[in-house]
């Protein structure tokens, strides 16, 4: 093993012990697109994070958790484009009727969007002292974070690296995969 790769190695096991990785797996090189006419979510918190990919290249996420979710109309899309075929589409929907639902939800996003409104916010906390999320929701000490015990947002749009769940209920499902390059939005 060259020194680079101990030192990067080091700093992944270092990284993992003080709880500053967000996912719990290596994820893909490929965001995903998430949107949703609304969601209603109840233990609400964010952090800033790093995911980590199979190359072990660190990539910078906002963390957000939400202990209780439900999500109308959910929509997920991953574009990928292959030699000779070109892009296809991977989409799928969910929620349409009843509602998506999860709990201890993570997503590890780099863009969000959409018309929030939060119950009992708390702006600035320190990441390693959150209380109101999930259990596993804390960043890492000295960070910046926020938390509320409620919030609903309405046209959510969100580019994610990852998303993990206790249970994820997903009602009406369907899946799709197409020609072309068909995104939630």
């Amino acid at each position: 093993m060259t020194v680079p790769a101990i030192a990067v190695t080091a700093g992944l096991g270092i990284a993992l012990a003080q709880g500053a990785l967000a996912a719990s797996f290596a994820v893909s090189g490929q965001q995903f697109k998430v949107s949703a006419t609304s969601l209603e979510g109840e233990g609400f918190a964010q952090y800033g994070s790093v995911d980590v990919n199979a190359r072990e290249e660190l990539i910078p996420v906002a963390v957000t958790a939400i202990k209780e979710a439900k999500l109308h109309s959910l929509c997920q899309s991953v574009v990928t484009t292959l030699p000779v075929v070109g892009d296809i589409s991977l989409n799928l929907t969910a929620g349409k009727k009843a509602p998506v639902e999860a709990s201890n939800l993570f997503v590890d996003a780099t863009q969000l969007a959409g018309d929030a409104v939060f119950s009992n916010i708390e702006i600035g906390r320190d990441a390693s002292t959150l209380d109101k999320g999930p259990a596993d929701a804390v960043g890492m000490q000295d960070l910046f974070a926020q938390q509320a015990d409620s919030v609903s947002i309405t046209d959510l749009q969100q580019t994610a690296w990852a998303t993990n769940a206790g249970t994820f209920k997903l009602s009406g499902l369907s899946m799709n995969v197409s020609k072309g390059k068909k995104e939630c939005f």
